[in-house]
């Protein structure tokens, strides 16, 4: 369960820190360097989610679709200075409870 944790965590850093790269890039007018970087790391993102012990890509993806809702509030709130409102925090939670049901509830 750490393991999966930890690469879900980093697929996050990884997928909403190449997107955000892009976003500086094309947005606000960084240059070709932060897409270049953007899309390098949204690559590796794609294989870290393949790391996932669990087989079934849906699960995974479906599962990672809450902790990129809640890291990309994060990530807002670290680089960009959002403030998430509590429907927000609500909101994320709830997807992060969803990851859990999703990945960790017990299966026969």
């Amino acid at each position: 369960m750490i393991r999966s944790m930890a690469l879900f965590a980093l697929a996050a850093l990884l997928e909403i820190g190449g997107a955000w790269l892009i976003w500086q890039g094309v947005r606000e007018h960084r240059g070709y360097l932060w897409i270049g970087t953007g899309v390098v790391a949204l690559g590796l993102y794609g294989f870290v989610a393949t790391l996932q012990p669990d087989a079934n890509f849906g699960r995974i993806l479906a599962a990672y679709g809450g902790v990129f809702v809640a890291g990309s509030l994060a990530w807002g709130m670290i680089a960009d200075g959002y403030r998430p409102d509590r429907y927000d925090v609500v909101g994320a939670l709830i997807c992060l409870a969803g990851v859990g049901v999703i990945m960790y509830a017990p299966r026969t």
